[in-house]
């Protein structure tokens, strides 16, 4: 008993001393429900939808179901939802209801169906000569969910591996000597780090390709764009995913500290990718977020068919933020070796 005794208090004598590990275990729970509190306190979305044509008072009646009415002429309302400012578009003309919409996202798309419906019962529109036509430009009425979700799903599955593979890996270099005796050779910091970036190089190309080809042509996940464009972008994600684990290891000093940036580093961003609903005023962080400029630049590509330059602007994004993790890597250094 007394041995057990003796166990327990050298335990709990080593946690006192480790700060990262208690934050881990007391603030980081504490964080990640806090995040979660205020992406889901509003779970109720408010959706745009074009109406071109239809009778007075038909926006009162989408109101109340959490659907915005906005009155758009018909060659504004497709550019509208194409670009994604509203979710379906609605033209009652003559004894038709025509309803455009995106179907990218299936439960979306759905609640706008509903509530287009039932506006129009309550425009006592429900007269058995109106029909109505459908017709989806993204996606299609009965998608998968793991088409829906596949692309964030892509995005994440690199970025989380890549991150983790290569924070470790850099970090055996430090705890093994490798990189101090590195440093005490004539190379640059910027040399070091872009080395290391391009040695992995290789192994993010085969990743990237490997998990793409493996959803797209044996999973059969939906894919109408370029394949050549989902390489690009599972490339940069791996890269991004790359700078950041070397970034994030030159703060651990060992395995275990590396991992437990993982619940604040990577878990927070899924809550950004697209997955979720969030408030108006939350959306802005996902601009902070890789995982947001991935996931949203797969499922242009992926669901919406768009090109290179739909997504330049992601792109852009990831390139800037692995530039940023670059010299922070390199600044880094410095508490290895002075120069």
């Amino acid at each position: 008993m007394m041995r057990v005794r003796a166990l327990a208090f050298r335990i709990l004598n080593q946690l006192r001393h480790d700060r990262r590990t208690l934050a881990l275990m007391l603030v980081a729970p504490i964080f990640l429900l806090t995040l979660i509190y205020f992406i889901l306190v509003d779970t109720t979305p408010v959706m745009n939808v074009a109406v071109i044509n239809a009778p007075a008072g038909f926006e009162d009646n989408l109101e109340e179901h959490n659907v915005r009415g906005l009155r758009y002429a018909e060659n504004e309302a497709r550019l509208a939802l194409e670009e994604g400012k509203v979710i379906a578009t609605i033209n009652i003309i003559s004894e038709k209801s025509i309803i455009e919409i995106d179907g990218s996202n299936p439960s979306k798309a759905k609640i706008a169906l509903t509530a287009l419906e039932q506006a129009k019962h309550s425009q006592m529109l429900t007269r058995p000569d109106l029909k109505t036509e459908v017709n989806y430009i993204y996606g299609q009425e009965d998608m998968p969910l793991f088409d829906n979700f596949g692309p964030t799903l892509i995005g994440y599955i690199v970025f989380f591996f890549v991150f983790l593979v290569s924070g470790i890996s850099f970090l055996q270099e430090r705890t093994s000597g490798t990189l101090e005796k590195l440093l005490s050779t004539p190379i640059r910091r910027w040399e070091i780090v872009v080395g290391y970036v391009l040695g992995f190089g290789l192994f993010t190309i085969l990743q990237s390709f490997l998990t793409s080809w493996y959803c797209v042509y044996v999973l059969d996940m939906m894919m109408i764009g370029s394949f050549t464009l989902i390489l690009i972008i599972t490339l940069l994600a791996a890269i991004i995913a790359l700078t950041l684990g070397i970034l994030v290891s030159t703060l651990a000093n060992n395995e275990f500290q590396m991992m437990q940036f993982i619940p604040i580093i990577i878990v927070p961003q899924m809550f950004f990718s697209g997955l979720f609903d969030l408030p108006a005023s939350m959306e802005v962080i996902g601009y902070a977020m890789p995982l947001y400029y991935i996931a949203h630049a797969l499922t242009e590509v992926m669901i919406k068919g768009s090109g290179f330059t739909a997504i330049a602007g992601y792109l852009g994004g990831l390139l800037a933020c692995s530039m940023l993790f670059m010299i922070l890597n390199t600044l880094l250094l410095k508490k290895y070796r002075r120069i």
